[in-house]
């Protein structure tokens, strides 16, 4: 049974949405619009991450590089010699923080690519930065995920679930985690001191692909309304602020989807990491800069 305080947090934060009952994936798909090719000849793309003008960031993980999406489409190389950083996001500050693999740290890259410590001794696969400056990580080795303080002190924040992917609410009081071994997403709600609580299986069921037990779910992101995407094997998921499944847009091509991100000026694009490539797609939503 879900708890009642997500529910009525949602009320109050969208209510129209709410009472309108109408989150279908035809909503916010636009006829003649589908997924455009922005980078392919990668070894595998993830951890897409938006600045605060709209450009795109992601990761060639086994490459150990970043790339850059300007505006106009133009893709350029922003760092190499990463240690496989896979997660990204930009945090309030302008930084881009991201999950160090190879060095067992949690990072921030400044405008010119130079590398921050911001904890170290950690397995990590994907982060979120809200706008106070805390921190949350996935850490699926240890199947738990933690929190960094803007003091910089860490904590394991939840225990027991096969995290990956981690994103938060547009109102930043809510939290979610994908499972990996069940189709399910877990929710918890954000203490003052970035603790984890009320742990529930909020979205799912998540949709199967045929003869498959896992759904794969990975990156997520969310609209300003609230709305919840999920890269899965099945495709891009998405999810209404009450949990309920609205539809899976098709992957822009066989294989899997990795993560997720809305970028342009506008925040009005999706763009997709998927194996080798990075695609595109413009939608009738608006993505959420934490930071503002």
């Amino acid at each position: 049974m879900r708890r009642i305080w997500i529910p009525a947090l949602l009320l109050l934060l969208f209510p129209a949405v709410i009472r309108a009952q109408d989150m279908a994936l035809s909503t916010i798909l636009i006829d003649g619009e589908n997924w455009q090719l922005v980078s392919s000849e990668h070894r595998f793309t993830e951890g897409p991450a938006v600045d605060a003008d709209g450009r795109v960031y992601f990761t060639d993980v086994p490459e150990s590089k970043i790339f850059k999406i300007e505006l106009d489409g133009k893709v350029t190389l922003f760092a190499e010699n990463t240690a496989n950083t896979n997660g990204l996001m930009f945090g309030p500050d302008g930084k881009l923080y991201g999950c160090r693999n190879g060095e067992k740290k949690i990072v921030a890259y400044n405008a010119q690519a130079e590398v921050e410590t911001i904890a170290d001794e950690v397995q990590s696969n994907d982060l979120v930065v809200a706008g106070n400056g805390s921190i949350w990580f996935t850490d699926p080795p240890g199947k738990r995920v933690w929190h960094i303080a803007p003091d910089r002190k860490k904590k394991v924040v939840a225990e027991g679930i096969n995290p990956n992917g981690i994103i938060l609410w547009p109102d930043q009081g809510t939290i979610v985690v994908t499972e990996g071994q069940e189709a399910i997403l877990w929710t918890f709600r954000v203490e003052r001191d970035g603790t984890l609580t009320n742990k529930d299986r909020y979205y799912g069921p998540l949709q199967l692909p045929s003869g498959a037990d896992r759904p794969g779910s990975d990156g997520m992101t969310v609209d300003a309304v609230g709305r919840l995407y999920v890269t899965t094997r099945a495709g891009l998921q998405m999810f209404d602020p009450t949990g309920r499944l609205g539809g899976a847009i098709a992957k822009p091509q066989a294989g899997p989807l990795s993560n997720v991100c809305f970028g342009g000026p506008k925040l009005d694009t999706l763009y997709v990491t998927a194996g080798d490539k990075v695609f595109r797609r413009k939608i009738q939503a608006n993505g959420v800069r934490y930071g503002k």
